[in-house]
């Protein structure tokens, strides 16, 4: 409890700008720093200038156990292998996963094309007109990584609603035209809003929202930094949905698809 109470203050004082972790590191990092850079002066007559990089010698080459790492290439795998005809991702971040963005986006990608638009605002679904009203069915393929538990809590610039989730996610499924796929990844837990930073969602929650736009869970995967990537099957589907329900936290990877009409 007490750690949790730690790395909460933590997390709160970094949104200050103030990283006392980083901080921390970067001074005990000095003295190798001091060592190789005096050695390498004795042998080098030229100019030298600082630019101390004091976070570079113990890291690994990337996160590779970060939950984006893991649900990044494997939905973008599983995409891959689905290949479909049009692919539309929704999200609040493009280092990753290339995303249509809630925030505007300036850079000129080529074959991929950023469109701005509020998934809270079903008015707004008329900016995806395709030949249907208000961009129903608008494509084959739809991802939404780590974006849903966001909706309505402000920390984008959005409007506060309570149920922004529930809207956003109705607007979503709305793109995905029949015999389509849905790639949705959330936390999911004890079900509370961390404000404003996000939801952390029952995953039987999501399920009930699907149900509810006429879509049928396909697979389902859990991510978790301790115990790795684990692919939930049918037969242990209702069970695994109650323990899942009953942790703090987890990353749950679905993959819905809306049946042929």
């Amino acid at each position: 409890m007490l750690k949790k109470k730690i790395l909460k203050l933590l997390q709160i004082i970094n949104q200050f700008g103030v990283d006392p972790i980083r901080f921390i590191h970067a001074f005990l990092e000095l003295p190798a720093y001091w060592r190789d850079y005096s050695a390498f002066r004795k042998n080098h007559r030229g100019v030298i200038s600082f630019y101390p990089c004091l976070h570079e010698r113990y890291t690994e080459a990337g996160i590779t156990k970060s939950e984006y790492f893991w649900q990044d290439l494997i939905v973008a795998r599983w995409i891959h292998e689905a290949k479909p005809e049009r692919h539309v991702d929704v999200g609040s971040r493009t280092d990753g996963f290339v995303a249509q963005n809630v925030r505007p986006i300036t850079t000129e990608i080529p074959g991929v094309t950023f469109r701005q638009a509020d998934l809270m605002n079903t008015a707004a679904m008329s900016t995806w007109q395709d030949g249907n009203a208000r961009g129903w069915g608008y494509c084959d393929s739809l991802s939404c990584l780590h974006v849903l538990e966001h909706f309505g809590l402000g920390r984008y610039g959005e409007p506060i609603d309570t149920n922004g989730y529930k809207t956003g996610f109705a607007n979503l499924a709305a793109l995905v035209r029949s015999g389509g796929r849905f790639y949705l990844s959330t936390p999911i837990g004890q079900e509370r809003v961390e404000f404003n930073a996000n939801w952390v969602f029952d995953p039987a929650t999501i399920l009930k929202l699907a149900d509810a736009q006429g879509l049928r869970l396909e697979r389902f995967s859990v991510f978790n930094p301790r115990t790795g990537l684990r692919e939930i099957h049918d037969a242990e589907l209702k069970e695994t949905l109650v323990v899942l329900a009953s942790e703090h936290y987890n990353l749950g990877i679905f993959v819905f698809t809306r049946p042929l009409a």
